[in-house]
């Protein structure tokens, strides 16, 4: 599913919505999702799981392409764990 997508389900369930509204919605929720995770915060959506961000040390990696050693920064990184209710619904059907 893609964003457009998501939009327009919402705005085919919710009639008394205007579709510019919808979209203003889901681009709020996202846009509050990154900057908290931007801030470090971790967020949780119950039911469906929490985003996070990890921290990725530097570390010395090879290029495939010719096997020279090169230094890979730090980095933090996004990461997402599965809610009980997702899983639960992903194994069981």
């Amino acid at each position: 599913m893609i964003r457009s997508e998501l939009i327009q389900i919402i705005a085919d369930e919710n009639p008394h919505l205007i579709q510019r509204d919808v979209e203003k919605i889901v681009g709020t929720v996202f846009e509050e999702i990154i900057e908290a995770m931007a801030r470090g915060d971790r967020v949780e959506l119950r039911g469906f799981g929490a985003f996070s961000v990890k921290k990725r040390d530097a570390r010395q990696g090879r290029n495939p392409r010719t096997g020279e050693s090169v230094k890979v920064d730090e980095k933090h990184v996004p990461f997402f764990k599965t809610g009980k209710l997702l899983r639960d619904r992903l194994n069981d059907g």
